[in-house]
């Protein structure tokens, strides 16, 4: 292998100790691999988690139910909320993909709200706009679903606003975070993800903290709660390892609804439960890296510094080029990059590149997304991770500094 193709620096690399080996040990010889006691145990800690700052307020305890994926989770909520056949969610165009196609798992149709102008947050008066115009057309608005990229927080207060605005005696509009990025990551509304009626979290190999496969699913409405426990596990009206464990358990049950299979077996589970225990350290760990990039690429006039505020959790980090500064465009800045040796990605293409997208609603285009495509052309999300060392940063920041000067307009 020729020396450009080795990776000096990769784009994410898993923080897994003996802890976690030990845990997962512990469940394989337990001889009850699937959902079990430290699933229980990691919706619990996830919720006493966070369930911090809620102390002298009004707030409804949170309930976590854990799954084995955000995309599940998010489906489990949309249903929960009343998406289906003949309604209409509101999200962005600036995410993974899974954001809106659980949407049309469910029947229900897509509205895209364009990004702020300057963040890869979605605009509320881009959602009010849509709201607006579905309230004159008869169309019947489930949920509003706002994606807080890399980490950084949506306008969350205005979005609830507009959801009370705009909901009727008939239809109450729900507000689904898509919390992905977002663990763990307080505000003065509380928690991302338990700020709207539903929150949903990754535990993907790459997020904040991960159970290689995984997710978790936070509200604080008891009725939501109740219907997404039940769907999660075939609409079963008791849980399975409850039936199988315990010795004065029935093997009698009843489905009472359509279910699903998303359970979070014990085998990540246990992972989870171990990483939950450093989720803050694993984020100052991210920080003291974050620092370094924003110090200094601060001073370079071709890459602007991500968008930061209140509660950002700093998953990732997307640093933005500016063209009118540079000779090449972001592909030919990230290949030169990839041949460094860096490992990089570029979150996210927005939806409306995609074929099945654009084949489903026509006029979905990038000239209608101005915000989304703008950000979407310039950023480049590089090398962040909790045991990423100093020389490894040290290393991106000399290439990133190299490549720009060296094709400086």
């Amino acid at each position: 292998m020729s020396s450009v193709n080795q990776i000096k620096v990769p784009f994410h690399k898993a923080a897994i100790t003996k802890a976690e080996e030990d845990a997962v040990l512990e469940v394989l010889r337990s001889g009850w691999l699937t959902t079990g006691k430290y699933a229980l145990e990691f919706e619990k800690k996830f919720s006493q988690i966070t369930s911090k700052g809620d102390e002298g307020t009004d707030r409804a305890p949170v309930i976590s139910l854990a799954v084995n994926s955000n995309t599940s989770g998010m489906i489990l909520a949309m249903e929960a909320c009343g998406v289906r056949q003949g309604t209409y969610v509101i999200t962005t165009p600036y995410t993974f993909v899974s954001t809106a196609t659980c949407a049309r798992h469910l029947g229900a149709d897509v509205l895209f709200a364009d990004l702020e102008k300057d963040t890869y947050s979605i605009d509320p008066d881009k959602i009010e706009e849509i709201l607006k115009e579905a309230a004159a057309q008869g169309k019947t608005v489930k949920a509003i679903i706002p994606v807080h990229i890399a980490g950084n927080i949506c306008n969350m207060e205005r979005i609830l606003e507009l959801a009370k605005k705009y909901s009727t005696p008939a239809n109450k509009i729900r507000v689904i975070e898509d919390a992905a990025h977002s663990f763990p990551s307080p505000t003065k509304l509380g928690y991302a993800g338990t700020i709207g009626d539903a929150g949903v979290f990754s535990f993907y190999v790459t997020k904040t903290i991960t159970t290689a496969e995984g997710g978790m699913v936070c509200t604080r409405d008891p009725e939501l709660a109740r219907r997404m426990t039940v769907m999660r596990m075939h609409g079963m009206d008791r849980t399975t390892w409850d039936r199988y464990t315990s010795p004065r358990a029935s093997w009698e049950y009843d489905i009472i609804a359509p279910g699903y299979k998303f359970n979070l077996p014990d085998v990540l589970a246990a992972i989870g439960v171990c990483q939950l225990d450093r989720a803050w350290l694993f984020y100052e760990q991210r920080k003291a890296i974050v620092d370094m990039y924003n110090k200094a690429f601060e001073t370079l006039d071709f890459i602007e510094l991500p968008p930061d505020g209140p509660g950002n959790s700093w998953h990732l980090y997307l640093m933005r080029i500016v063209p009118e500064k540079l000779k090449i465009t972001r592909e030919q800045f990230a290949k030169k990059m990839q041949e460094a040796g860096l490992g990089i990605s570029v979150h996210f293409i927005p939806i409306f590149h995609f074929t099945y997208w654009k084949e489903l609603y026509p006029d979905f285009t990038a000239q209608n997304y101005p915000n989304a495509e703008n950000q979407y052309n310039r950023t480049i999300s590089i090398p962040l991770y909790p045991d990423m060392t100093k020389e490894q940063a040290e290393l991106v920041i000399e290439t990133v500094k190299k490549i720009g000067l060296e094709n400086h307009a």
